[in-house]
């Protein structure tokens, strides 16, 4: 698998329909998701990480896409995963390692120790997949909708 950063002109359709997906697949529906303010956001976030703003590409199609940012939490800079998503016949091949594996590398060039992530408490095998790779439900937020999910970054202490 490969990664290139999304060219927004040229796919900001496909980019669109998985954050949809991931709303029907996270909430069982896409009642929450605002068009418009995605791709404002998106198009800001590609700019500002390029190499965490991706598409994942298989045998030249493509098959996923990670965003990764950092923010800010409790007055330090952590690692952010906005999304994982590989499209419905790449799941449970083991893509979602290599996706680990990618964001420890990028979080890790950028020198922080923590990441965290929100996903849907019906999301049973994301919540699977979190717990696998080491990572700790910390809070529900967003009135229970969300669980806020902390990690370490493979090979930095806290």
């Amino acid at each position: 698998m490969r990664y290139i950063t999304i060219d927004f002109e040229k796919y900001w359709k496909i980019a669109v329909n998985f954050r949809k997906d991931s709303f029907e697949v996270s909430f069982g529906n896409e009642t929450d998701f605002d068009e418009a303010d995605y791709l404002s956001w998106l198009q800001e976030k590609i700019a500002e990480f390029p190499d965490g703003f991706v598409f994942a590409m298989e045998e030249g199609k493509i098959i996923g896409q990670l965003e990764l940012s950092l923010i800010k939490f409790e007055g330090r800079n952590i690692g952010y995963v906005n999304l994982y998503y590989l499209e419905p016949s790449s799941r449970g091949r083991g893509k979602g390692q290599e996706f680990h594996e990618y964001a420890m590398q990028f979080f890790k060039t950028r020198t922080v120790a923590e990441y965290h992530l929100r996903v849907a408490p019906t999301n049973t095998p994301a919540l699977k997949f979190y717990q696998k790779v080491g990572m700790a439900e910390m809070c529900a937020e967003v009135d229970g909708k969300v669980i806020r999910m902390k990690g370490q970054v493979e090979g930095f202490g806290v």
